[in-house]
């Protein structure tokens, strides 16, 4: 079980507060995070690289929610950006932009232009197009642009295939043959400046040995290049670990650490690292409320008010959240689908689970921090849901339910004929 979540007196709470108290005050569906375990989680990367010159570049693809970003900074992190949207968030969020790295294989001139106006880190380059493509932008803002290459590995993580980004069929980074030719050329450029190496292998990776393969690999090039003279002042390792979804047994992040600082040797290059999932997934629950009951012959459906838009993990790669009641019930144990209303049979959180259920109760999904909020949508013309931080016994509203008004607010009538 969750510490964060703990069960007290029969009920599952958000650190001090029932999460039956939650959902009287917002509603429901509405995801819930604990603010503790969000700090615990980046203390626990900080503490793992500690003694060496690192920096945590939170992935925020994974939960770009406001309050978390403004937690983070305050904390000390960097941020892992892939829009330019994102950068907007940071800067709104109070974020360093000094200690931002703008990932992602299609940065447009607008985003290169808005990076750079604003002082980023560093631009991860996905490919010798956009190498040029940057140079020529910084060029015409006679500017120099900060840039490392993500370098494709070619490492296979074993994780999702929607989730691979290491091999080379994969289209992020650069090819690891092509990476010695691009910094030569990179170094010859007069509108950037090369500062590090950057790769990255997948999400929810469970195992050490993928990355320990692909930063021995990225290690060697870094090793060749400095051999040509071709400076590099840090080495970003990504993010990618994964968490507890079902059964799973990731390491712990010091494991990882110790790992992978042990690679390092004698290097004494600063470690940039992305990670998200590891930061926010286990710090958010999405809370719902059974509507129906369905028994039917070969199958029971209890029907809750959440969807696969505001949840589409389940539907888009299959995952599996753990779901359980936020009570103890008198009800027979049964197996349901739990399902939601939208009108898909892709709808879907959980199939086959056993649950003691009655209609108005209550249901955690469990892990749902990153890549819950993050990916919803107004599919079915369903309002985003509202998004609470937990706080001991402090709740803090920090996203709220959305309205029809606010959905189509965007939208315009044609004139009359």
């Amino acid at each position: 079980m969750n510490p964060f979540f703990p069960v007290i007196n029969g009920e599952m709470h958000a650190e001090g507060v029932a999460l039956s108290a939650i959902a009287t005050q917002f509603g429901t569906p509405c995801y819930v995070y604990s603010k503790a375990a969000l700090m615990a989680a980046y203390h626990d990367f900080d503490r793992a690289f500690a003694g060496r010159d690192h920096l945590i570049c939170y992935a925020m693809k994974a939960n770009s929610n406001l309050a978390i970003l403004n937690l983070f900074a305050k904390l000390g992190a960097g941020f892992d950006i892939v829009s330019g949207g994102e950068l907007a968030r940071v800067q709104a969020a109070g974020g360093d932009m000094a200690k931002v790295v703008f990932s992602g294989v299609g940065k447009s001139v607008a985003e290169i232009q808005a990076a750079l106006k604003v002082g980023i880190k560093c631009f991860n380059v996905e490919s010798a197009s956009e190498l040029e493509r940057i140079n020529r932008v910084a060029g015409d803002m006679n500017k120099v642009a900060p840039i490392s290459f993500r370098v494709n590995p070619n490492v296979d993580a074993k994780t999702h295939p929607y989730i691979s980004t290491g091999l080379k069929d994969n289209k992020f980074g650069v090819a690891y043959e092509d990476a010695l030719p691009l910094y030569r050329t990179a170094r010859a450029m007069p509108h950037v400046k090369i500062k590090g190496i950057d790769y990255h292998i997948g999400s929810t990776v469970t195992d050490i040995a993928p990355f320990a393969e692909a930063f021995e690999k990225v290690l060697d090039l870094v090793d060749k290049l400095e051999a040509e003279g071709i400076a590099i002042s840090h080495i970003d390792i990504g993010g990618g670990v994964g968490i507890r979804y079902k059964d799973e047994t990731p390491p712990t992040i010091a494991e990882y650490a110790a790992h992978l600082l042990k690679l390092m040797g004698a290097r004494k290059h600063t470690i940039l690292m992305e990670p998200g999932r590891a930061l926010v997934g286990s710090a958010g629950i999405l809370l719902t409320q059974v509507e129906y009951l369905k028994h039917q012959e070969n199958r029971n459906f209890a029907i809750v008010d959440a969807a696969m838009n505001d949840l589409i993990r389940p539907a888009l790669y299959q995952a599996y959240h753990e779901i359980v009641t936020t009570k103890s019930s008198s009800a027979a144990q049964q197996s349901y689908d739990v399902v939601g209303p939208v009108c898909e049979s892709s709808d879907f959180l959980g199939h086959g689970r056993a649950l003691a259920l009655k209609q108005g109760d209550l249901l955690a999904v469990m892990a749902t921090g990153a890549y819950g909020s993050s990916m919803s949508s107004n599919y079915n013309t369903r309002g985003r849901v509202a998004e609470v931080m937990v706080d001991g016994t402090k709740l803090h509203l920090i996203a709220q339910r959305e309205a029809p008004d606010q959905i189509f607010a965007r939208e315009k009538l044609l004139p009359d004929a």
